[in-house]
C-alpha cells in the first residue's frame, strides 16, 4: 500500500507512551489530565457529536462533580472510565494495574453471529496453517480460510503458498468474524492479493495541533496489488460480524472494493482511528483514537461497514451443527 513510510512513521509515533505533566497527582488532577489529553488529541469529537450528541465540554462539567479527594483508586477509575465511555469508541481504554477500562458495546450489544465450535467443524483436524491463516478445501471444492487476527505477521510468501494450494477451488471464503484487528500492514498484505490494479481505498488525516479541528489535509491511500506471488482471480466471499474491528475493519473496507469480492454477514464493528497512548500523573495509561481513516468517499467507518449481503446465524442451522454464514457463502460461490 502506498504511503507505507508514512504509516510506519505514524505507527512509531503513535505507539509510544507520553506522560502528560499538566496536573498534579491528585484525584482532581488526574481527572483534569485525562479530560485534557482527550480534548487535545482525540480525533472524532465532531463525528461523535454529530452521531451521538456528545458535547465534550458538557461531559467535563458533569463528571467533574463526581470527583473528590476522598475517593479510592477504584472509585476514581470508575468515574474516568464512565467519562470515556461517552465516546463509544473501542479504541478508547484506560489501563491500571487492577483493571482495564473499555467500551466494547460495538459488538457486545449485538448478536454474535458466530459459533466457534460449529465453525471448527468446517476446518476439521487436517487444516493447514500459513502464518495464522487456517485453511482447507471443503467437499464442494470451495476454499475456506479462517483469519482470526491480524496480529501475526503475514508475508507474500505465506499468502501465495496458501492460494497455490487453493488454486483448484471454484471460489474462496475468507472468514474474519471475531477478528478484533492487529497490524494494519498485515491486513493490507492479505488484501493486496485480490486486486490486479491499484485501488483508491480511502484517505488518512493526522492531528496537527491541540485544537479539536486541527487536522492535516486528507491524503489519498491506495491498495496496491501484491508484487510477488499469486493474485487470486476467482470469486471471493468475506464473512463479517460486529466483532470485526480496527485493522480487520480496514481489511473489509479494502476487500469491498476489490473485483470479484462480496461481503456477507453483519455490519462490522468499526474502529477507524489509529490509537495512541498517553500517561496520567498517577501512571495509568489511556489509549485513544488519534488518526482518522476515511473510506474512498471521505465517509467515516468508525461505526462499521455494511455488508453487500446481510446474514444472521440461524438457530435451526445451529441445532444441525451448520454455520449459516458458511453455507450461504458456499451456495453463493457455487452459483457463481
Amino acid at each position: 500500500m502506498r504511503n507505507c513510510l508514512l504509516f510506519t512513521l505514524v505507527v512509531l509515533l503513535f505507539s509510544s507512551c507520553v506522560k502528560e505533566d499538566y496536573y498534579d497527582n491528585s484525584r482532581q488532577g488526574n481527572y483534569e489530565a485525562l479530560w485534557r489529553i482527550m480534548d487535545e488529541h482525540y480525533c472524532f469529537f465532531d463525528y461523535k457529536k454529530e452521531e451521538l450528541g456528545v458535547d465534550w465540554d458538557e461531559v467535563h462539567a458533569r463528571y467533574a462533580r463526581q470527583v473528590n479527594e476522598g475517593m479510592n483508586n477504584i472509585q476514581l477509575f470508575e468515574v474516568l472510565c464512565n467519562m470515556l465511555a461517552e465516546l463509544q469508541d473501542g479504541h478508547v481504554n484506560l489501563s491500571a494495574s487492577f483493571d482495564f477500562g473499555r467500551n466494547w458495546s460495538f459488538y457486545e450489544d449485538y448478536p454474535e453471529n458466530y459459533n466457534d465450535s460449529i465453525a471448527k467443524l468446517y476446518l476439521g483436524h487436517n487444516y493447514m496453517i500459513a502464518s495464522g491463516l487456517k485453511y482447507v478445501i471443503l467437499d464442494d471444492n470451495i476454499g475456506y480460510v479462517r483469519c482470526e487476527t491480524f496480529e501475526d505477521g503475514i508475508g507474500n510468501g505465506n499468502v501465495s503458498s496458501m492460494l497455490n494450494v487453493l488454486s483448484s477451488c471454484n471460489g474462496l471464503i475468507i472468514d474474519v468474524r471475531g477478528n478484533g484487528g492487529g497490524q494494519l500492514t498485515n491486513a493490507e498484505k492479505l488484501a493486496s492479493h485480490f486486486t490486479n490494479e491499484p485501488i483508491l481505498v480511502g484517505y488518512v488525516s493526522h492531528k496537527t495541533g491541540k485544537g479539536r479541528n486541527d487536522f492535516s489535509t486528507p491524503q489519498a491511500v491506495y491498495l496496491d496489488p501484491a508484487t510477488d506471488g499469486i493474485r487470486w482471480q476467482k470469486s471471493v466471499v468475506v464473512l463479517t460480524n460486529r466483532a470485526v474491528y480496527s485493522a480487520a475493519n480496514d481489511f473489509v473496507k479494502c476487500m469491498k472494493l476489490c473485483p470479484n469480492v462480496t461481503i456477507m454477514g453483519d455490519r462490522t464493528g468499526g474502529g477507524s482511528g489509529m490509537p495512541f497512548n498517553s500517561e496520567l500523573p498517577n501512571g495509568w495509561t489511556v489509549r485513544y483514537s488519534a488518526v482518522i481513516f476515511y473510506d474512498k468517499d471521505m465517509q467515516h467507518t468508525e461505526f462499521g461497514i455494511d455488508p453487500d449481503i446481510s446474514l444472521s446465524l440461524s438457530g435451526a442451522d445451529i441445532l444441525q451443527k451448520k454455520d449459516t454464514y458458511i453455507e450461504k457463502a458456499r451456495a453463493f460461490l457455487s452459483e457463481k
